[in-house]
């Protein structure tokens, strides 16, 4: 009966842990840009790790960092993301930057991984009862009728609101071949093949 129980509350545990996440909207205003780099005039802020749940762990399986940035364009001509600015690393190796569609195909939640939940619904609810030492079932409830297409249809709905909501920012703030007009400040999303947190410089041609 022991092992019974332990062996219910891990499917409870498991259960609950493989629940489709929400996603906050990223206030690209809001965020505390720690991190600078500056050439011929042009001033790059950014920031790691802005994804948090679900989104973050597929971001670390995935090997892609999503990276707010913000551009400020101090010098005396207009300049297009992607063009002439450009991005490298410390040992002055150029950065791809992904297309954010191609980022949203592959950090997105699988509506359909949730259809396994209706692998629950031939479950029953049984009651027994005992008398003069013999143990009989008394009753039998169909619990899983509810709770496997019910928890497959939730969890559906709750994952593919949330990455309306994250396809949103990706889109809204997709930088990829935006002109920044001198004196102009933008913020944007870019997402990168990385397995690390590496230092960013901008580079301008």
């Amino acid at each position: 009966m022991k092992l019974l129980k332990y062996i219910n509350i891990l499917g409870l545990l498991l259960l609950f842990s493989s629940c489709a996440s929400g996603y906050r909207a990223i206030n690209l205003n809001n965020l505390n840009y720690i991190s600078t780099s500056t050439d011929k005039g042009v001033v790059l802020e950014y920031k790691y790790e802005i994804l948090e749940k679900k989104y973050k762990k597929k971001e670390l399986v995935k090997g892609i960092r999503l990276i707010a940035v913000k551009i400020k364009n101090n010098s005396q001509r207009d300049l297009v993301f992607g063009k002439d600015i450009k991005l490298t690393y410390d040992d002055k190796s150029t950065i791809y930057v992904m297309e954010n569609e191609k980022v949203f195909a592959l950090l997105k939640q699988s509506s359909a991984s949730y259809l396994w939940y209706l692998l629950l619904t031939p479950m029953n609810l049984y009651t027994n009862q005992t008398q003069n030492g013999f143990t009989r079932q008394t009753s039998s409830t169909p619990i899983g009728l509810v709770i496997g297409p019910g928890l497959a249809g939730g969890n559906m709905i709750a994952a593919g609101s949330a990455n309306t909501k994250f396809e949103k920012d990706l889109l809204e703030y997709n930088i990829n071949g935006v002109t920044i007009k001198k004196g102009e400040t933008v913020s944007g999303l870019i997402g990168i093949r990385s397995d690390d947190y590496n230092s960013i410089k901008v580079k301008i041609d």
